[in-house]
């Protein structure tokens, strides 16, 4: 399928203001209601808010009912485990999550990370066993409030969406990679991405919507774009890498998504994606997110250079990008990523987060919204 044919767009009710607060606390009963302790279900809430509150909806509670209740509810996710430290070496260690829910236990394992580096000017933790961890930048960003830098990456365990460029078979994840650090007050340098250009739930927004997708985020079997998100669930398109093409730097971005593949697998001993049962696949995307591996890092500058005034570089650094004038004069100001969602983030806690009606609804039917008024 190549065109642009896709589900018309119709007009869909406004947006329903919820209080920042009000879905936290809705959020934290229904996750301890499955039986996680309170306090990570609280760490859980927080993760998936992170997603709206930043504007990377398709990773907040658009993935409750799609993504973390059939994941509690079908028993791949023990809402009761302990993860296990299996080797301590000081500065770095190797957990298993225990089919824990990954939005807690990738933050405490980045926690964990932190209190190593601390002491030894880098911390790492690479985990196995683990669910869907949410957005990345939350994970990275408790090393950057912590005054570090921060590095949080995910395979997709045992499941296979991208094709390798050229390739007839799906064979890697989307494989998330977060690199945050202290900036300019308040705004964090914070980087979240997928490996391929978009990621899955950016593409099931959009149909949700009915509206088309960006040229270059699909492709169909051939390789030419798709516009119809709706192709890529039926199997007729396919997420293309960062780069896209093999005229513009393909390689990068399919490099950057085995690179995830080594660090949050190869180093945790989790599922991969690329093992022989790959090559038993019929070209769509196959096999299932269970022993998803994290890779947490955070380093410590200040530990590593005693004395430095390490605040001072990152605010010089970033502070002189921030100077730079625009293209255009009286243009849009540069900013680094992080910037954006920092404000987005503040006028959200402010304001409410604007949930679309659909997803309102959704979540009343969950009983999640049943004791909350609109902000």
């Amino acid at each position: 399928m190549t065109g642009s044919t896709t589900t018309p767009a119709v007009t869909a009710p406004p947006p329903v203001l919820v209080d920042h607060a009000t879905l936290l606390t809705a959020l934290t009963g229904l996750f301890a209601g499955y039986g996680i302790p309170d306090d990570r279900a609280r760490l859980a809430a927080d993760a998936l808010c992170h997603g709206d509150l930043t504007g990377l909806d398709s990773h907040g509670v658009f993935n409750l009912a799609r993504t973390y209740v059939p994941l509690l509810e079908s028993g791949r996710c023990d809402p009761h485990a302990a993860p296990l430290t299996l080797t301590d070496l000081g500065a770095c260690a190797v957990v298993d999550a225990r089919r824990a829910l990954g939005l807690w236990a990738a933050a405490e394992a980045m926690d964990d990370a932190v209190s190593r580096a601390r002491r030894h000017g880098i911390g790492m933790v690479s985990v196995r066993g683990a669910t869907h961890f949410g957005c990345a930048g939350f994970h990275a960003v408790r090393a950057a409030h912590a005054g570090m830098i921060g590095i949080a990456a995910s395979n997709c365990g045992g499941q296979r969406i991208a094709r390798p460029p050229g390739g007839a078979l799906t064979m890697l994840g989307t494989n998330p990679l977060s690199v945050a650090a202290p900036a300019l007050d308040g705004h964090p340098f914070l980087l979240d991405m997928s490996t391929t250009v978009a990621p899955t739930g950016k593409v099931r927004v959009a149909e949700r919507r009915g509206e088309p997708v960006p040229a270059g985020w699909l492709e169909d079997h051939d390789g030419e774009p798709v516009t119809d998100p709706a192709a890529f669930d039926r199997g007729e398109a396919f997420l293309r890498w960062l780069g896209g093409t093999a005229e513009t730097g393909v390689h990068k971005g399919f490099g950057l998504g085995i690179a995830v593949e080594l660090l949050s697998a190869v180093v945790s001993g989790s599922a991969f994606g690329p093992s022989p049962s790959a090559l038993a696949g019929d070209g769509r995307p196959h096999g299932r997110d269970d022993d998803i591996g994290f890779f947490l890092l955070a380093i410590a500058p200040e530990v590593l250079r005693p004395g430095a005034d390490v605040p001072a570089t990152t605010r010089s650094l970033f502070g002189t990008l921030a100077d730079c004038p625009p293209a255009t004069p009286g243009g849009t100001p540069v900013r680094y990523p992080g910037w954006r969602e920092a404000e987005l983030a503040a006028r959200r806690r402010r304001e409410g987060i604007p949930l679309p009606a659909h997803l309102y609804t959704e979540l009343a039917e969950l009983g999640l919204l049943k004791d909350m008024e609109a902000a």
